[in-house]
């Protein structure tokens, strides 16, 4: 029998994602400022006595068309890899890196999932300045975030970049957000 497709490691994430004790929420924040590619925030619940940890993904579409740059670097960050990632926060309760360099735990276990399905490995969580010069006259600031794999018939390791206009795609605010659950989701302005 041939082994299934795709990522061990992933059918794991997702499989813990449904059957655990929490429950996700996924929204569409196309647009939001507060939300680069995507974020999860901690959801609380109108509805008095629901003890059930909820979390609320958030994930700006918009953004993820933003990125251009190597082929083999935009099918390793995309928008299923941004929902695996924020998943994987919830359900392993990983952490982010806080420093220029290290990837921090929840991209370690993104990368795995990467490597299992044989795709570039991203490299650093934070991005740099792209050395790309966009027209002075437009307000763009273009940053990029590397990704690598060894090139085994070339006996090194390729890297390959991603960018886009950090203008454009926006950041994180500084400002703990909540979001609220509802039973029926009503659209956001």
């Amino acid at each position: 029998m041939e082994p299934p497709a795709g990522s061990a490691s992933a059918r794991s994430l997702l499989k813990r994602a449904l059957t655990g004790d929490q429950y996700i929420v996924i929204e569409d924040a196309s647009g939001r400022s507060d939300v680069a590619f995507c974020r999860v925030v901690p959801a609380r619940w109108l509805t008095a006595g629901v003890k059930v940890p909820a979390f609320v993904v958030l994930i700006d579409f918009a953004d993820f068309r933003q990125i251009v740059g190597d082929d083999e670097a935009r099918a390793a960050f995309n928008v299923g890899w941004g929902m695996l990632h924020e998943l994987d926060h919830v359900v392993s309760d990983s952490k982010d890196s806080d420093d220029q360099g290290l990837l921090g735990e929840c991209e370690i276990h993104i990368n795995a999932m990467r490597r299992e399905l044989g795709l570039p490995l991203r490299a650093d969580y934070f991005y740099t300045e792209s050395s790309l010069k966009a027209d002075p006259n437009f307000n763009t600031n273009l940053v990029r975030l590397p990704f690598e794999q060894f090139d085994p018939t070339r006996l090194r390791v390729r890297r390959y970049w991603i960018v886009w206009d950090a203008a454009v795609v926006g950041g994180l605010s500084t400002v703990n957000q909540t979001a609220a659950v509802r039973a029926v989701r009503t659209p956001h302005n």
